[in-house]
Parts: structure tokens; sequence; C-alpha cells
């Protein structure tokens, strides 16, 4: 009896030692842990503030809240959803059968409009691709705390993304067994080497390199995180494979150490990749002598697109998460009303971009820029008025609506919006490429009416299988919120703890200085009960 009671107690005991260990591992040094206790000093922030992290949570809370999903069983909804975006990819791997088994023919490209859906859909895709890096990258310089409650998910968004938007060029190839010919590495056809004067070549090398610049990144982020799954596996097989990919994370202060300093190098390089990538990508029409094209606001024209909507993308995610997930205390309105402020930001910035582009085109007095600007797009009752149009309603009107704060922390708009956004982003790119293709210099070339084929529209349907395929097997095997990162802020900006330091703020400066709060130790939270 007396051994079996100490064999049961030193289980226990072990048990215990694994559930504190699977919390520290998600505990940055700067957020206050110590093995003896759960203790920080006070950082103040004010009352003016809204709370990151809503409830009274403690740092166990928050792991058991944002792991617990993974441990689960998969819900009804999940495989709904999973089933519905295998299906389309299915229907995507078919279609690009059909292009590779009978050609590019299989498309309704023709002599004029030699980019269709396939360029479209591809710069539509790598403008999703941008809020994670920037939300990422750019907001973890600036120290933004509230990007703590959307980085993760929004990082994979970026990658799923990339995904999808180089299926597009590699199979408009029509000879996509021969897409290695891009890459510049010494060869026997002569030597025949790749144009290095080409936009599209620097596409290759801006889109791989952000590609790779935000998987380190996304990555380097989870492993915190995959040591607490792997340190409350259940089996052993899951133990060993989180093991693995955790690359034996402890938690120590010089794991710590090095993964804050990766984190800063990465952001360091992927800021100037947010900006360089749809630079790039804008080149490939802003180099050319089409009109329509041939401008110069193009860069920052389409960096801001991208950045409207990625940020939009992120919202249609974020919103479905917080509501499946039961996550509403870690995306709170505050996260969805940041966003919003950053999406009719560059909102603005894309009108003021197209009514510049109309006003170039008269002020130019250039037959050519005036025909494209003022009779193919502005123009109602052109052939494509109609997506102009659709485009300046969805890009430019319709984000007005979030100057006023009740809109913006209303969920079912923000949702609706950010949905409105990415159609009529996706009508700025197929009026960018058609609109300036489908009439050229010659009137004997010009295109009869474009529209794609059954198998251009499932290609473009298959690469949302393959996203949503993709985002729904991270969200069952990976935590979606970054578990390290709201516990580096939940004793700053948490509510329970906001709460308890508001009386501070009626405290006199020099009562403050000499009663010891700068160096007061707040209560222990029980992080290991």
């Amino acid at each position: 009896m007396l051994r079996r009671s100490y064999a049961k107690a030193s289980a226990n005991k072990a048990e215990q030692r694994t559930k504190v260990d699977s919390i520290k591992n998600t505990i940055p040094p700067q957020a206050g842990w110590t093995n003896k206790q759960d203790q920080m000093h006070l950082k103040y922030e004010s009352q003016l503030r809204e709370p990151l992290v809503n409830g009274a949570k403690t740092y166990h809370q928050v792991t058991e809240d944002i792991i617990r999903p993974i441990e689960a069983k998969p819900s009804r909804l999940w495989y709904i959803g999973f089933y519905i975006a295998v299906a389309l990819l299915l229907f995507g791997i078919y279609s690009i059968y059909r292009d590779v088994t009978y050609g590019i023919g299989q498309w309704n490209l023709n002599k004029t409009v030699g980019w269709g859906w396939d360029i479209t859909n591809f710069v539509w895709w790598v403008g999703i691709g941008h809020a994670g890096t920037l939300i990422s990258a750019i907001l973890l310089l600036f120290r933004q705390g509230w990007r703590t409650g959307v980085n993760r998910a929004a990082e994979a968004m970026t990658i799923f993304a990339v995904m999808c938007a180089g299926q597009f060029p590699i199979w408009h190839m029509g000879r996509v067994w021969m897409a290695f010919f891009v890459l510049p590495y010494p060869n026997t056809r002569g030597p025949l080497w790749v144009n290095f004067n080409s936009p599209l070549l620097w596409d290759v090398f801006a889109i791989s390199t952000y590609f790779t610049v935000s998987l380190l990144f996304w990555y380097s982020g989870l492993i915190p995180d995959l040591a607490t799954v792997r340190d409350r596996a259940f089996t052993k097989l899951r133990k060993r494979l989180y093991g693995i990919v955790s690359f034996g994370w402890t938690g120590s202060t010089k794991h710590w150490q090095r993964h804050e300093s990766l984190s800063l190098v990465l952001a360091g390089l992927s800021t100037p990749l947010v900006l360089s990538v749809h630079t790039i990508v804008s080149f490939d029409f802003a180099t050319s002598v089409i009109p329509g094209w041939h401008t110069t606001i193009f860069p920052p024209y389409f960096v801001a697109g991208a950045i409207f909507s990625g940020f939009a993308m992120v919202q249609t995610l974020m919103v479905i998460i917080r509501k499946v997930f039961e996550m509403e205390d870690y995306i709170t309105l505050g996260h969805i009303e940041a966003m919003n402020k950053v999406i009719v930001l560059t909102g603005s910035i894309v009108g003021i971009a197209y009514l510049t582009e109309l006003f170039m085109g008269w002020y130019s007095q250039n037959k050519f820029e005036g025909y494209t600007f003022w009779y193919s797009r502005a123009n109602l009752f052109s052939p494509y008025g109609w997506s102009y149009w659709g485009m300046m309603a969805c890009n430019v009107l319709s984000p007005q609506i979030f100057w006023f704060r009740k809109m913006r922390r209303n969920l079912f708009v923000t949702f609706f919006m950010s949905i409105i956004v990415n159609i009529g982003m996706w009508f700025e790119r197929f009026v960018i490429i058609v609109t300036s293709l489908y009439r050229d210099y010659l009137p004997s070339s010009w295109s009869v009416y474009y529209s794609p084929t059954i198998w251009e529209i499932g290609f473009y349907a298959g690469t949302f299988g393959l996203f949503f395929t993709c985002f729904f097997l991270f969200a069952k095997y990976f935590p979606v919120i970054a578990v390290a990162e709201i516990k580096y802020v939940l004793k700053t900006t948490g509510e329970s703890y906001k709460d308890k330091m508001g009386h501070l703020e009626h405290v006199a400066p020099e009562v403050f200085a000499h009663s010891g709060h700068g160096h007061t130790i707040v209560e222990n939270t029980g992080a290991a009960n």
C-alpha cells in the first residue's frame, strides 16, 4: 500500500511539473516568470487604452483556452468547411489537368487579351499575402501590442496566399515541365540565360524571397507554442511529433534570447519586403508602354492596395476564428477596430490613386491614355465600364463607413465589408489588365468580349480550395493565436490587471514614487494551478 501511494504521489508530481513546464515554455522572461512564483514588475498602461485580453485570465487559462481546440476533436463545422475546401481543391486539380493535357487553349485567352484571369488572380493573391508580414514585421518593430491577437493567423494566411499566387504563372507557362528555365544557373542550353531586365524574372526572385522569409518568421514564432502542445500531449506519437517540430525548446533564458534576436532580424528583413514585393509586381505593368500601364504611380498604389486587401482577408478569417473557436477574449473588438482603421486609410490612398490616374489621363492630352481611362474604364456604357465602377464602389466608397466608430466595432459590418473589399480589389486587377489589353493600337486586332472558360474559373476556385484546406489543417494542429505573445502582454493589457492598476492614475507622482509601486509585485495568479 505504501509503495502504491508513493507511486501515485510521484505520478501526480510529474503531471503537475509537466503542466508547469508547458506554461513556462510560452512565458518570455520579460513577462516576469520565475520558478518560485508568478511575478512581474508593474509596467503601467493608461486606462484609456482598451484591454487586449478580456476577462480575469491567468497564464494557465490562456494556455487552456488557446490549446484546447488542438487537443479536442474537430467540430462538425470544421469537417463541413474542410470537405468543401477539399472539393474545390479537387476541381482545381482537374482544371489544371485539362490545361496541361490540352494546352492553354482551354482558357479563353486570345491574341489581344493574353493575360486574363490567371494574372489577375496572381496579383490578387500576392496582395492578400501582404498583411501577414506587415502585422508580423512592421508592427513588431513599432511594438504595437494589438498585433498579438491576430499575427499568427495573418502569418499563416500570407504563406498560403503566396502558395496560391505561385500556381498561376507556373501553369500559365503551358509547358510546365520547363518551369525551371526561369532559374538562372549554368546550363548546356547554349548557354541560355534568363532575361535579367524583365520584371517577370524580378517577380520570381521577389516572391520566392518573400515566401522564404515569411515561412521562417511564422515557424520561428510557433516553436514555443509547439513545445507547450508537446508537454501537454497525451499520446506517445503526438508527443514525439510535436517534440520533433518544436526543436527541443525548453523555455530557457538562452532559448528566449535567441528567439528574440531571430525575430528582430527577420522583422528587419521582412520590412523592406513588404514594400518591395508588390512594387516589383507593379513593374510587370509599369515598365511597359501600354496605355493604362505606363505610369509611375503604380508602385505606391499597388502596395497600398495590397495592404488594403490583405487586412480585409485577415478580418474575414478573424471574425470566423473568433466565433468558431470561442476566442472573443483574445480577438477583441479593439483588434477589429484597429484593423478597420488601417482599411479605411489604405482604401482612401487607393481612391486617391484612382482619381490621379483619371486626372493624368486628361491632363497629359495623350489620346491613347485618355481613351483607356475615360472611355474603356470610366465610361459606364463601355464593354467593361461596369467593372470599373464596381471597383470604385467597393474600394473607395464602401470603406468610408469605417469613419464611424460604431461601424468599426460592428462584427457583421466588418465581415460583410471585408468580403466587399476583396471583391473590389479583384475587380481592380481585372480592370488594369483587361481594359488595357482588349483594345490596342490596331482596331483590326481588337478583342471580342473577354470572358473566362469553366476551366479558368475552376483553376481560381481550386486556389481557394488550396488556401482553405491549408488553413483548416493549420487551425486544427497549430495554435491560431500566439500563446507566448498573449502572455507577454497579459499583465500589461489584460483587463483584470488593468483594473488593479487603475487606481494608480489617481495617485500623485511623488506619492507613487515613494510608495514602492514601481517595484510592486503583482499577487500570485496561480499560473500552475
